[in-house]
């Protein structure tokens, strides 16, 4: 899907994960086609890389759709640090489960302004699920953009 048009039969709910998966769908196509060794090897001083990119949103999913929304007692990984005995493959099957998930927490709620069962650790207000999607969109593209510059880096390869 390269645009998302708003018209009245898409409810709110339909264009935010419509945006969100093709942000989402930019990440796993910018680590397609690169080795394991490419896949981790940190292309900026920060130390991140695809592979690390990649694991920190599947953390990322983790944290604001289950352990945040949903109020589910879990610890979401949200380092760009993969461990070296989990395979790239598993990474991004990892991403693609969480994304799955998360897509079906927002599809059993009806009403874009229920709110989290617990505030985001740190604040105070717990957020509606409008704003935890607003802030995914936000969130995975903000990523899907430094994904493409560390794949231009490594093969030149842009625009996927």
């Amino acid at each position: 899907m390269d645009h998302v048009e708003y018209d009245e039969k898409y409810t709110e709910q339909f264009v935010l994960l419509a945006y969100l998966n093709r942000v989402r769908g930019s990440v796993i196509r910018t680590a397609e086609g690169v080795s394991e060794e490419d896949l981790r090897r940190p292309q900026v001083p920060s130390g991140t890389s695809l592979l690390g990119i990649v694991h920190h949103l599947t953390g990322v999913e983790h944290h604001w759709f289950q352990r945040v929304f949903l109020g589910e007692t879990i610890e979401a990984d949200k380092s760009m640090i993969v461990p070296d005995d989990i395979a790239a493959a598993d990474v991004v099957e990892a991403y693609q489960r969480a994304c799955q998930r998360s897509d079906e927490i927002v599809h059993a709620t009806a009403d874009l302004s229920v709110r989290a069962a617990i505030p985001n650790p740190g604040e105070d207000a717990r957020d509606s699920l409008r704003v935890i999607l607003a802030h995914m969109v936000e969130e995975t593209a903000r990523h899907a953009g430094h994904a493409d510059i560390l794949r231009e880096q490594i093969d030149g390869t842009t625009g996927l």
